[in-house]
């Protein structure tokens, strides 16, 4: 059995989440796949931080670059991590930027990496300067919520689609409300932010083929919002 650190929740419809974690003791990141419902990772109360132990087997000849993909059995949860290990988990896949994560040269506001390019992992967790992430309406869809931030090399990500399942809960609300400045101000009172940064299917806009990069997860230290890090 295999234990895992659970790192990034994403909701991408009512029904169904997608999952993935960190193996403290190998370092391994698994993405849990089937997806699993809605209703089973309420059951089994996962959420960022929980511990899962399970039997995992990596998906043969995965689909470049998601070398995290596993299946799964016996999925049981048996708890909660402290602060410090959840911590552990989102350093095990640091990076100082985007572009060393991602291993490329990105261009201005370019926010895919193109089909064909040689990399070997989907998933990446990147620390921002509080006041540098900002939680903000969609310039194109009112009602939508996208994420900005700037990572340490200066570039800066706007409008990057977010999918952190507990933060989109509580931004639309907030935006409902009118509150997205509070949520802010939570976020910029932080000493550290960490995102989970993540990459889509395959996917031509139109324009370009690429794997297009998206929020998985936003977590703060030395405080958490509760909000955030529970189901709506």
């Amino acid at each position: 059995m295999q234990k895992i650190i659970v790192t990034d929740l994403m909701g991408f419809s009512s029904q169904q989440v997608s999952t993935a974690g960190v193996d403290l003791t190998t370092g391994q990141c698994v993405r849990l796949i089937p997806y699993l419902t809605t209703s089973e990772a309420k059951k089994l109360n996962i959420l960022p931080g929980a511990i899962l132990t399970g039997e995992f087997t990596p998906v043969q000849n995965p689909e470049a670059p998601y070398q995290e993909d596993m299946f799964y059995k016996k999925l049981t949860y048996v708890g909660t991590c402290s602060s410090s290990d959840f911590k552990l988990a989102l350093h095990t896949g640091l990076f100082d930027t985007v572009e060393k994560g991602f291993q490329i040269k990105l261009g201005q506001n370019q926010k895919y990496i193109p089909v064909g390019h040689s990399f070997d992992r989907s998933i990446i967790t990147i620390k921002a300067q509080p006041d540098k992430v900002e939680v903000v309406e969609s310039a194109y869809n009112p009602g939508k919520i996208k994420l900005n931030f700037v990572d340490n090399s200066g570039c800066a990500f706007n409008y990057m689609s977010l999918n952190d399942l507990g933060l989109n809960g509580v931004a639309d609300s907030c935006h409902n409300m009118k509150e997205l400045k509070k949520l802010n101000e939570f976020i910029c009172s932080q000493v550290e932010v960490y995102l989970r940064i993540g990459l889509s299917s395959p996917w031509n806009n139109g324009k370009t083929d690429g794997y297009w990069m998206q929020v998985n997860g936003l977590y703060t230290f030395p405080d958490y919002h509760h909000d955030i890090r529970s189901f709506h």
